[in-house]
């Protein structure tokens, strides 16, 4: 890129880089390629804004040199305004988007690709640790399905025309006019997209946005928004009630198109690994009473772990939480009601953590979380959310014994340069001791 452009470049993203800043994501401004390089090699760079606005073909040829330097570590590069360049750019950069990016549109799919990422490469890593026990590698298999999309809203010519490209371009669109016909859709079809048409108001919109955001299965899917002209909305306010993109009544058909179909894609990958370590969970290594990784195989994924954490300059936390002495739990234990408990109690573990994190049982009474990209603040904070939900659960006694509740000490550990994984957890487990004894 020429340095007036580059200049330009830095110049037109000013208030994106200060407005990222302001939530939680400093930003780094490059102009050449090789600074960018040099960069990467010394820092732990969490993702890559590449502008491809007047230069898409020297901006793929940067993206492909980061990435090649990045290896093995998953960093999700977005193409700044990739997408007015056509669906030919999409599967060059993570996520194609327009030129008119607002900040916490930004941080809100920095946010989702940094973890889309960190579960990409545990998906991998779990993968090896089934491989070295005999089990066929685990795959992220998107379907090759055309992608659905779901259109709500009047039949406005401007909308109809967005249909149109979307299914020359090899999408299927499904119509609904109405939100009640549009959540019947919902629940009956899976889609990898929801585009928006404001109407004279864009109350209904929103109102459809943040009830997909309340529902957990629809949670994740993009949900985009197309302005009629002279419809003004609080952008900021748009995102942060669920909406993944907002379109302007000037913004090109083509444009849109590409940003629905660059957000579907990137949907469906992201949904392929959820699903694949998901079925991990079945692959018949796992503790049968709890569905948990046991204590051999959490000791094999954790020092695999401890060891792509340090080549991949990521942090990795080890959580313990070992079911208290309280008096409750202590007959219980002797009664032999916690038995019949602990079953019960993993499953909950289980799903009470991220996808991309690995939970174990250690013992009759004690439990691990290894938390990848978490540092101990995160992990502690994970570990005592887990703790809060469980405590709140009534477990069966006897028929003349009122239910019991469980409380957790907890310990937690990062792990530090040069550390092994065992001694990481050994220092957990001592911290969860601790709290027992005072």
């Amino acid at each position: 890129m020429p340095a007036s452009d580059a200049a330009d470049a830095a110049e037109a993203h000013a208030g994106l880089v200060e407005g990222l800043a302001r939530l939680g994501w400093p930003c780094v401004v490059i102009r050449d390629l090789g600074s960018a390089i040099d960069l990467i090699r010394t820092t732990p760079v969490q993702a890559i804004l590449m502008d491809a606005r007047r230069h898409p073909d020297s901006a793929i040829v940067a993206a492909d040199a980061l990435r090649a330097v990045l290896t093995p570590r998953q960093t999700p590069i977005l193409g700044l305004g990739a997408a007015i360049h056509g669906v030919e750019i999409l599967g060059r950069f993570d996520l194609a988007m327009g030129s008119d990016i607002h900040p916490a549109q930004a941080a809100m799919r920095l946010d989702q690709l940094a973890r889309a990422a960190v579960a990409e490469e545990e998906l991998a890593l779990r993968s090896e640790t089934f491989a070295s026990r005999l089990l066929a590698p685990l795959r992220a298999t998107p379907s090759e399905e055309p992608l659905q999309v779901l259109t709500v809203g009047e039949p406005a010519p401007k909308f109809l025309a967005l249909n149109h490209d979307l299914r020359t371009l090899g999408a299927e669109t499904t119509g609904a006019f109405t939100a009640y016909t549009a959540f019947d859709y919902l629940h009956e079809k899976a889609f990898d997209a929801v585009v928006l048409w404001s109407g004279d108001t864009h109350a209904e919109a929103l109102s459809i946005a943040g009830g997909m955001r309340r529902n957990t299965r629809l949670f994740h899917i993009p949900t985009l928004l197309s302005l009629r002209p002279g419809v003004q909305i609080a952008t900021a306010d748009a995102y942060h009630r669920g909406l993944s993109d907002v379109f302007n009544a000037h913004t090109p058909a083509h444009e849109i198109a590409t940003r629905v179909l660059a957000l579907a894609r990137r949907y469906r990958h992201e949904t392929a690994i959820r699903e694949a370590l998901d079925l991990s969970r079945f692959g018949g290594l796992m503790e049968s009473a709890t569905g948990l990784f046991t204590r051999d195989l959490f000791a094999a994924h954790l020092a695999r772990l401890a060891s792509a954490a340090t080549a991949r300059r990521r942090p990795l936390t080890v959580a313990v939480l070992r079911i208290a002495d309280r008096p409750d739990a202590l007959r219980a234990r002797t009664e032999g009601w916690m038995d019949r408990a602990v079953p019960q109690i993993g499953s909950m573990i289980g799903r009470l953590v991220r996808a991309e994190d690995t939970a174990a049982r250690l013992a009759s009474d004690v439990f691990a979380l290894a938390l990848p990209a978490a540092t101990a603040a995160a992990g502690r904070i994970t570990a005592e959310r887990i703790a809060a939900v469980i405590a709140c659960t009534a477990f069966e006694a006897d028929d003349e014994t009122p239910p019991f509740a469980v409380d957790f000490d907890i310990g937690v550990a990062q792990l530090e340069p040069g550390e092994g994984a065992a001694h990481a957890l050994e220092r957990a487990a001592r911290g969860a001791l601790s709290r027992a004894a005072s």
